[in-house]
């Protein structure tokens, strides 16, 4: 009778042993789990990304790429082999955008980014295409300013207006005065207008006014002379001329030294304008304007 009392004690001291230690299992447990949320809450979960963006067709690397993530409002840009890195990404998914000049943008959608692996996108963009409408340009040659009337005139050679005859220290509105300020020419002295190109005697200078020989164009011009102390031409009535100072093409073949080309201009075909001045080349009056309303045609005249 006592061994079946004794029995049954040592099973239900057994009983509560086991209890007692699963219980101090899941305090421990449960401790542990408390003490791991307490971690958590502290410390945000960051990974880095990387890759590169190269073009679909010749795999060259796309340098200075645009990298974007929206959502975190950050980016960074492709270095000069076509790689990038971003750093500190809080773990999360994210759209992804790639964008490059002259080529489509692209979208690396729902990346999945997680701390325990580093994201690597190696991504291909494709050039893209646009249709534009056409675009017609029109070139007046006689209006620019840096290239010769003379289409042979490649070297050795400029043109000149109405404002460079002013412009100039020393021009007094002469074309010679004038191209003694550029390379190369000098001028005999101050009391005439005589240039010396390159060394060459100034009565190898040739002038032409509308592609005609003229003798020399100056006031108490001496015979066999190219210069004078007053010039005849008037500044306010020339047009875009050329002035070459070598390789002249064969029209100018009687020059050695260099070449005026003069030309004339036409009138303002649309108002009347008059002009009267006073200065080094003496008293001037001159009118232009439209022979009549909306017409073409014009008229200039000029005395001096």
């Amino acid at each position: 009778m006592q061994n079946q009392i004794l029995l049954p004690l040592s099973q239900l001291m057994a009983k509560i042993a086991s209890t007692s230690h699963l219980l101090k299992t899941a305090v421990f447990i449960f401790i542990c789990l408390i003490c791991f949320e307490n971690v958590a809450s502290g410390q945000s979960f960051t990974q880095s990304l990387r890759g590169s963006v190269k073009d679909v067709d010749s795999q060259e690397p796309l340098i200075g790429a645009v990298i974007r993530i929206p959502a975190l409002n950050t980016g960074t840009t492709t270095d000069e082999n076509g790689n990038f890195r971003l750093t500190a990404i809080p773990v999360g998914r994210y759209d992804i955008q790639f964008s490059y000049l002259g080529y489509e943008e692209s979208t690396a959608s729902d990346v999945m980014v997680t701390s325990g692996k580093e994201v690597i996108l190696n991504l291909h963009l494709v050039e893209k295409v646009n249709e534009l409408n056409e675009v017609v340009v029109r070139y007046d040659r006689t209006k620019d300013n840096t290239v010769t009337n003379n289409d042979m005139t490649t070297v050795s050679s400029r043109s000149f207006n109405i404002d460079d005859t002013k412009r100039y220290a020393g021009s007094l509105g002469d074309p010679s005065r004038m191209a003694a300020n550029f390379a190369g020419v000098s001028g005999a002295n101050d009391a005439r207008n005589d240039i010396i190109i390159r060394g060459n005697s100034p009565a190898g200078l040739l002038w032409q006014l509308e592609g005609m020989n003229i003798p020399n164009p100056n006031h108490f011009g001496a015979l066999g002379s190219t210069g004078g102390p007053v010039s005849m031409l008037n500044n306010n009535v020339l047009d875009k001329s050329d002035f070459m100072t070598s390789a002249f093409p064969a029209q100018y073949g009687n020059a050695s030294s260099g070449v005026f080309d003069l030309r004339m201009r036409n009138g303002n075909d649309e108002q009347h304008e008059f002009l009267g001045q006073i200065g080094f080349n003496g008293f001037e009056l001159g009118a232009e304007g439209p022979f009549a309303k909306n017409s073409n045609s014009s008229y200039l005249i000029n005395y001096r």
